[in-house]
């Protein structure tokens, strides 16, 4: 070897280490180091290195569409940081593993962050009780058993004093998730909780896509809907509706599937208010249609599709009921059908793309070529989001969906899609006991009217509060609430109509929340329960609505503080209040201080029993726990309803068939006796929603507001993360045309308002969002000043807690004004974010 060659391979082979002084030395003797000084990579001392680290896998646990692997690197008790899946933590698996049968997992830049949240100013450590007004903040520490003996000596005064449905249940799927620490309303910890105790009103209903559940179940009978993501990378034309997976994910690899369906030559559209991140990534041709009018626009389509005779006639004669009079069922005949509609052959006025276009401001022209695209190209998927759902007659949307998907035979197909929910490939979800307790309730109401309720009680009709008919002593009468338990949810700041809330919480007696994080929620509680997180307990990450994996979920670290896990407070409280053993039917009364063995229990026996039993799983509890990814190779693209396509299998309808036509809403003699209380059509029509820019309300308010999902929450979750704040602000988008008019730019307070409440926030001027319409992102912490406006810009401030006939949230039915403002901006973590890249412990070992 020459010496040449022997000085280069020396130097590639030096560690870091050496190579600093050696390019340390070399500086110096050009002049530029006046004294010989070894290169530090880092700005102080000390700071581990991987070899120094522990590394575990976990994953996130909120719901932003997913749940993608986390792997955490730790020293001592303490994480230091934090990267995602790199293909080796699986069976068979190697760095840089990423195939289209067993693609990596990867973390997005939320999850990528949540150190930060484990870490947070903001985290709750102990437990602490009121000493303030509602919503001032003021509480001071108390010990566990001051805090669990005034919750449940209160629970006992209010079961007593009031009766069973005094206590409302508002669990929901925040951050407390996994097979085993569920905070959900149907199968969640805290409802299991309130029911054995005897007093507790559900909220049912999902806030995100409440009218699509109702879509789905009336026209195919069932919410599993979906097709694996995988199965996008086989569509031709890929209609993007209301959906920005840049942003919100539907599914655990969404983007490596659409990227290999751009590659492969499909084409996208974009139906949205606003020219999204999702637009620009896959070149999509973006069609700007006012909020509130999809469902004219679909309707338009359609009768653009039957005056060319370019429906799938075959597949619609042999599975779907009441498209025409072809298909309408014996008991059915002569009555209206979706084409005696859409022709105008029942009302008189024909559904065209002219009649359309007034109503959208689509043009006739992009409503024809649109139509013709999707009937044509085969296979096609309308991919059916739910933003366009969470609006007054939401529900109307996602059946005239299911319409246009139907009538071009694009369900059941590969590369096609049915989606409104979207859920795909089942996964076994619950580790928790199989009894008769887990679902008990004296009544439901509908989540967002519990204000309503108690504001108005008892003057109020069933259907005003959602109330779930019920042959009990109870059937119709309104809850008195009197208490409410938020787990897992920062529901006060979410729910729409906030000052309605503000209101309401007055008239409670006791308001306890449980959470990682000081909330807005917190901030109007009476007790605060502090919970650990999921890195400090053990659990096992299920995907979200699609995705075919499961992650295991370790405890990472030891629980700060003196924070619990949820299971263990609410066995706790059983205990005090008398039915601990049935609660929690594995554990003893020392649950509360030595848990680990009993989890480990429950989710060995669900692996075990469910997993290994159901799914042909051979992989056993302990390899998985040793690998931390478990991934199904599925035999082929799991496709929503190919079965009953391809095989004839029925679908779980009255008649077997997709019902454009509905046989529940055909036949029922009286909408007041119903869970929704009000008349909903039995076929897909476009309702005028009670507000909309087409309304008399929008003179008074010129403006439409729609509130998107953003890219750096999970809707409240991550709000107070420093890294991402400082990347993005809660702003209000405006289209730069009415912005001129209005001698308003990029950066300028805004006051935006309507009849219901005031916020105020910074001005973004662009292009990409269409005139007449603003949009504010959901899920910004509230932040009141002396005469309630709010200065964060919470949108749920604007919107209206009025319910739509089939539980729709109408969350993008906004009408407001806006304006120039003196008032004061308050941006918290927008400008003052800070760093905390180093936490650490007296027990940390660092």
């Amino acid at each position: 070897m020459s010496d040449k060659l022997k000085w280069l391979t020396d130097s590639l082979n030096m560690n870091r280490r050496s190579f600093l002084k050696t390019t340390a030395v070399g500086a110096a003797t050009t002049g530029l180091v006046t004294a010989k000084k070894d290169a530090e990579a880092f700005a102080y001392e000390p700071y581990p290195r991987d070899d120094e680290l522990e590394t575990v896998v976990t994953s996130c646990a909120h719901n932003c569409g997913s749940r993608h692997a986390l792997i955490a690197h730790k020293k001592g008790d303490v994480i230091v940081r934090l990267s995602t899946d790199d293909g080796r933590f699986q069976k068979d698996g190697h760095y840089g593993k990423d195939t289209e049968e067993e693609p990596q997992l990867r973390g997005c830049l939320r999850g990528r962050s949540y150190r930060s949240r484990i870490y947070s100013q903001e985290r709750l450590l102990y437990p602490m009780i009121r000493v303030g007004e509602r919503g001032e903040g003021k509480f001071k520490r108390a010990s566990w058993d001051e805090a669990l003996d005034l919750v449940a000596g209160k629970m006992l005064d209010i079961k007593m004093k009031y009766g069973p449905t005094a206590i409302l249940d508002q669990s929901y799927a925040g951050a407390s998730w996994g097979v085993f620490h569920k905070s959900d309303q149907i199968a969640g910890l805290l409802g299991r909780f309130l029911g054995l105790f005897g007093c507790r009103t559900n909220s049912w209903s999902v806030p995100s896509y409440q009218g699509t559940v109702f879509s789905s179940t009336q026209t195919f009978g069932s919410i599993e809907d979906g097709n694996e993501d995988d199965a996008y990378s086989y569509s031709k034309l890929i209609i993007m509706w209301g959906w920005n997976p840049a942003y919100t994910f539907h599914g655990g690899n969404t983007f490596y599937y659409m990227r290999l369906a751009k590659q492969r030559g499909c084409k996208f559209v974009l139906i949205d208010p606003q020219y999204t991140d999702s637009a620009s990534a896959y070149d999509a041709w973006w069609i700007p249609i006012r909020p509130n009018t999809d469902a004219a626009m679909m309707a338009g389509m359609a009768h653009h599709i039957f005056a060319n005779n370019w429906q799938d006639q075959l597949f619609i004669n042999k599975f779907v009921q009441g498209m025409d009079q072809g298909t309408m069922p014996e008991w059915g005949k002569g009555g209206e059908s979706f084409k005696d509609y859409i022709m105008g052959f029942s009302d008189g006025i024909a559904k065209t793309p002219e009649w359309a276009a007034e109503i959208c401001g689509v043009s006739a022209e992009d409503i024809r070529k649109l139509a013709k695209m999707y009937a044509l190209t085969k296979p096609a998927a309308l991919k059916a989001s739910w933003a366009p759902g969470r609006n007054a007659y939401g529900e109307q949307y996602n059946r005239m969906a299911a319409a246009l998907q139907s009538m071009t035979g694009n369900i059941g197909k590969l590369g096609g899609c049915a989606e409104g929910i979207g859920k795909g490939w089942h996964a076994e979800g619950s580790a928790l006991p199989e009894d008769p307790y887990s679902n008990i309730y004296a009544q439901a109401i509908k989540s967002d009217r519990w204000a309503h309720c108690v504001l108005n009680f008892p003057n109020l009709k069933r259907e005003e509060i959602g109330l779930w008919p019920r042959q009990d002593p109870t059937d119709g009468m309104p809850p008195l609430i009197k208490g409410i338990f938020w787990q897992g949810s920062n529901w006060f700041n979410q729910l729409t109509n906030i000052n309605k809330e503000i209101k309401a919480i007055q008239n409670m007696e006791l308001v306890v929340c449980s959470d990682s994080t000081i909330t807005p929620s917190g901030l109007y509680a009476d007790v605060l329960l502090p919970v650990a997180t999921h890195f400090e307990r053990h659990d096992v990450a299920l995907p979200w609505y699609k995705g075919h994996y499961y992650i295991h979920r370790p405890k990472v670290i030891e629980p700060m503080g003196e924070s619990k896990t949820d299971w263990q407070i609410y066995t706790e409280l059983a205990y005090r209040l008398g039915f601990g053993p049935v609660y929690n039917p594995r554990a003893s009364r020392d649950y509360f201080h030595h848990n680990d063995d009993t989890d480990e229990s429950y989710l060995r026996y669900w692996w075990e029993s469910k997993v290994m039993a159901h799914q042909h799983v051979e992989m056993s509890w302990d390899e998985f726990k040793h690998l931390g990814i478990y991934k199904f190779k599925l035999d082929k693209p799991h496709v929503g309803f190919e079965e009953e396509i391809k095989n004839g299998k029925p679908f779980k309808t009255p008649s077997g068939k997709i019902e454009i036509l509905s046989t529940p809403l055909a036949t029922t003699p009286d909408f007041a006796k119903t869970q929704f209380g009000y008349y909903i059509p039995p076929i897909p029509k476009w309702i005028e929603p009670w507000e909309w820019l087409g309304h008399q309300k929008a003179v008074k308010f010129p403006f439409h507001m729609i509130t998107p999902h953003p890219r750096w929450r999970t809707h409240s979750i991550f709000n107070n993360i420093p890294w991402l704040r400082e990347m993005y602000e809660q702003e209000i988008t405006i289209n730069a045309s009415d912005a001129k008019k209005m001698g308003i730019k990029t950066g300028d307070t805004i006051e935006a308002w309507n009849d219901r409440g005031k916020i105020v926030l910074p001005a973004y001027v662009t292009e990409r969002c269409m005139p007449g319409v603003v949009v504010v992102h959901e899920g910004v912490w509230l932040d009141l000043d002396e005469n309630g406006v709010d200065r964060s810009g919470n949108p749920d401030f604007l919107t209206d807690d009025n319910p739509s006939p089939a539980g729709a949230f109408a969350y993008n039915t906004i009408l407001v004004d806006f304006k120039k403002s003196d008032l004061e901006h308050r941006p918290g973590w927008d400008k003052l974010a800070t760093s905390r890249s180093h936490v650490f412990r007296r027990d940390s070992g660092m």
